[in-house]
């Protein structure tokens, strides 16, 4: 802090722009030499630090939801403590440095507008008078704390909405913990919640039918949800290919691709098959020939 006092003086003492010259002599002198400055310093210093440690986390490339959750429970545990214990510990550090740059580690008295009393004014409902650290602790400490506080509760409050609908596809881990009930009752939440006029994008039994196989299928240990993804990419393109093996034989070597693709898809897929109505497959490949209808007809 020493250094870069001294750098805005030597600023304000050799440029030679005017307006440059006045800014930098009035931080060194009004600014940097008020002890309420650098009481905010401290205190913006300590708070930017333990946002800035948590939010490098969060953006980490292998950040799992549950575990950015702790993080911003951790934060808010470490304000509301912080709200409590380290206001003194940040007058002891700013008298240090005030001490290094010769400052007076006194808050400077504000001068007092003396109001006039009404003569119906009760003694005791009149306004209680703060000495100035006591006013800057209130007024300034606790609020921007309390803000921080409100503002990362507000966050959690988001995640904690996505954990109850989503949460238990955070990890392989959450699917691996919970019982054929639990799942199914999770399925159907899921369901509900992405519902909207009757139309839904997914089924909740088939779900849990297919989340039940899926962990039989996991590998031990933590997976994220990208991992999981890219093991089924690849337990899909290893099925693909055992079933290219049957269809496409030495006696089918002539095979040409866009029948082979059909066929394969076909094979993949063959559970779909017990739902495709045929006559509503041959009605649609009819109409869009005017001849083929008129001999379905």
């Amino acid at each position: 802090m020493s250094d870069f006092r001294e750098a805005l003086l030597e600023v304000s003492e050799n440029d030679s722009d005017s307006k440059i010259e006045s800014e930098a002599k009035s931080l060194a002198t009004n600014e940097l030499g008020d002890f309420k400055f650098l009481v905010a310093i401290v205190i913006w210093y300590e708070i930017l630090f333990a946002i800035n440690t948590v939010s490098k986390l969060l953006q980490s490339s292998d950040m799992l939801i549950d575990f950015a959750m702790e993080k911003i429970k951790g934060l808010i545990s470490f304000f509301e403590e912080y709200r409590e214990t380290s206001f003194k510990n940040a007058l002891n550090y700013a008298t240090e440095i005030a001490l290094e740059l010769n400052i007076d580690p006194v808050f400077s008295q504000k001068r007092k507008i003396q109001r006039k009393r009404q003569f119906d004014e009760n003694l005791s409902t009149a306004s209680v008078e703060l000495s100035e650290e006591e006013s800057f602790r209130v007024n300034y400490f606790l609020y921007l704390v309390d803000q921080a506080v409100v503002s990362l509760k507000t966050r959690f409050e988001q995640y904690q909405q996505y954990e109850n609908v989503f949460g238990f596809l955070f990890s392989s881990q959450n699917l691996q913990l919970l019982d054929d009930a639990t799942l199914n009752s999770c399925c159907s939440n899921l369901e509900e919640r992405l519902t909207h006029n009757e139309q839904f994008d997914v089924v909740g039994k088939e779900l849990c039918v297919e989340l039940r196989l899926l962990r039989n299928m996991l590998p031990g240990g933590k997976m994220r949800p990208i991992d999981i993804l890219n093991f089924l990419k690849v337990a899909s393109a290893e099925r693909s290919f055992s079933k290219l093996k049957l269809l496409k034989s030495y006696l089918r070597s002539t095979m040409l691709q866009e029948r082979l693709n059909g066929l394969a898809l076909i094979a993949i897929e063959n559970n779909l098959l017990d739902d495709i109505q045929y006559e509503d497959l041959i009605h649609e490949f009819a109409s869009k020939n005017a001849a083929r209808m008129s001999r379905f007809k």
